[in-house]
């Protein structure tokens, strides 16, 4: 019979032929789904993103887990009470108008729902209303992400941040993408910066945690 120490392998190892099964037989086993998602699942993708940020793996394996944890989920989540899945609340993410760059923000999206939280996906070229219509439809979302990845979309990510903050709908905006930096962050009034997908689930839920 399966354990949670097997299933947290097998995301770390982004084993993801083998996960569903072993989420069956660890659910057959008796154990809680929400353990076998918070201990199991959770707690491997923490190591993951340690790792990634230690520069021990690199995204093609940050990739593999969390889409290995992501088959898991599916078999989770029929057994979970409520929607553990997005216990953490909800969060916006998109990169910003004038930039079609996806994969980083898909890699973030995907340790930001590996650790706990809905994703909401705007997808790329998101108009800043856009965000805050969104904001506004959610008033229970806290945090926001938005991205660029290009030097020339770096102005579209400051008024995008200028018309959340606006709109004062008293939510955290969080930033990253390949030029941006901490020093370009706090010039545009973000609340948080992070360097990689790791950093970002680890800062989110550092954010959230504050605002409970």
């Amino acid at each position: 019979m399966a354990t949670i120490q097997d299933v947290a392998k097998a995301v770390e190892n982004g084993k993801a032929k083998l996960i569903q099964g072993l989420v069956q037989e660890a659910l057959g086993a008796g154990i809680p789904a929400s353990d076998i998602l918070q201990e199991g699942m959770i707690g491997a993708m923490n190591v993951v993103g340690a790792k990634f940020q230690a520069n021990e793996i690199f995204v093609p394996e940050m990739l593999v887990a969390a889409k290995t944890m992501k088959k898991g989920v599916e078999v989770l989540k029929p057994h979970l009470a409520g929607d553990a899945m997005g216990s953490m609340g909800k969060y916006i993410l998109g990169t910003v108008a004038g930039d079609l760059h996806d994969i980083g923000k898909n890699l973030v999206g995907m340790m930001i729902e590996s650790a706990g939280f809905e994703v909401i996906d705007l997808g790329v070229d998101v108009p800043a209303e856009t965000f805050v219509e969104t904001i506004k439809a959610n008033p229970d979302c806290k945090i926001v992400g938005a991205s660029a990845l290009l030097t020339t979309t770096m102005d579209s990510l400051k008024n995008t941040v200028e018309v959340i903050k606006a709109a004062n709908l008293g939510v955290k905006i969080m930033v990253g993408g390949a030029p941006i930096t901490q020093e370009f962050a706090d010039q545009i009034g973000a609340d948080a910066y992070t360097p990689d997908a790791g950093a970002a689930a680890v800062k989110a839920k550092e954010i959230a945690e504050s605002l409970k």
